[in-house]
């Protein structure tokens, strides 16, 4: 099952994965906007609605949960479909016994500085209400796993386009291709347990390590080959240049000085 199926990459992950012989149950709240590829079914569906959601267990065997509002909006517009919605989704897996592939987002870590290089062990800082969901979502993803034994891969996804448009998508890019890899991965890589993964290219100047070889995902594209037309374009602001999450943290942003780089002071003194 593919939730967010109508949107920019639910679109491309409903071709890509029919084309690799995957049958696909797609729903979304807005119709299909193209032709449904083979394989694939597609029902109009809202995540917020619970009945609907779970009346779809026994047709499950694996969720690619990428429905949501996909940019930064006021609480309460994102409540219904990122966070109830989320909800529902992992009720679905937990009720199907189904493995469950999360779309979360680099906004979830977005209030980190560009200077710092992040483990997927790293803490939370969502840059805006959009990140905050994500970060609720990657929560449920280890309630669901320490209560229910739900196996779940959260994917943070970084800039996923078919090229890189800014300069800091050097840094952030995920190619359509190593999309793919990585849902397959999720998909097929025994045992799943709970895992979280950044979706990220192979980009030489990514800020994020991978540590988790055991997943099978190995990223075949690099954002430096369009390095050239992109490092000299100007960021919008300084607060969007000083953080990962880019323009998102800009956002309502009136702080008079940067907040410190560790939340507890004491670890300022930890060797």
């Amino acid at each position: 099952m593919l939730t967010g199926a109508s949107g920019a990459l639910g679109r491309v992950l409903a071709s890509r994965l029919a084309s690799n012989g995957r049958a696909l149950l797609l729903t979304d709240v807005a119709d299909y906007p193209e032709v449904v590829p083979p394989e694939c079914e597609f029902r109009r569906i809202d995540l917020a609605d619970r009945a609907a959601m779970l009346a779809l267990a026994p047709e499950v065997s694996a969720i690619l949960h990428f429905g949501a509002l996909s940019t930064e909006h006021a609480f309460e517009d994102v409540l219904g479909p990122n966070i109830i919605g989320a909800h529902n989704a992992f009720d679905l897996a937990r009720a199907a016994k189904a493995r469950i592939i999360f779309a979360s987002s680099n906004h979830a870590i977005g209030f980190h500085e560009r200077a710092v290089t992040l483990d997927e062990d790293c803490a939370m800082r969502p840059d805006g209400y959009y990140g905050l969901t994500k970060a609720y979502g990657e929560l449920l993803a280890r309630l669901y796993w320490d209560k229910h034994g739900l196996e779940s891969l959260s994917l943070r996804i970084g800039t996923c386009a078919e090229r890189p448009t800014q300069a800091r998508h050097l840094s952030t890019w995920l190619s359509h291709d190593d999309l793919i890899r990585l849902i397959e991965a999720g998909l097929t890589v025994e045992p799943l347990g709970c895992r979280i993964a950044w979706g990220v290219s192979n980009n030489r100047r990514s800020w994020w390590r991978r540590h988790d070889d055991g997943l099978g995902y190995q990223p075949q594209d690099d954002a430096e080959i369009f390095a050239g037309e992109l490092e000299a374009l100007p960021e919008p602001d300084p607060v969007s240049a000083r953080y990962q999450g880019g323009p998102y943290t800009a956002i309502d942003y009136d702080r008079a000085e940067p907040s410190p780089r560790a939340l507890f002071p004491w670890r300022e003194n930890e060797n």
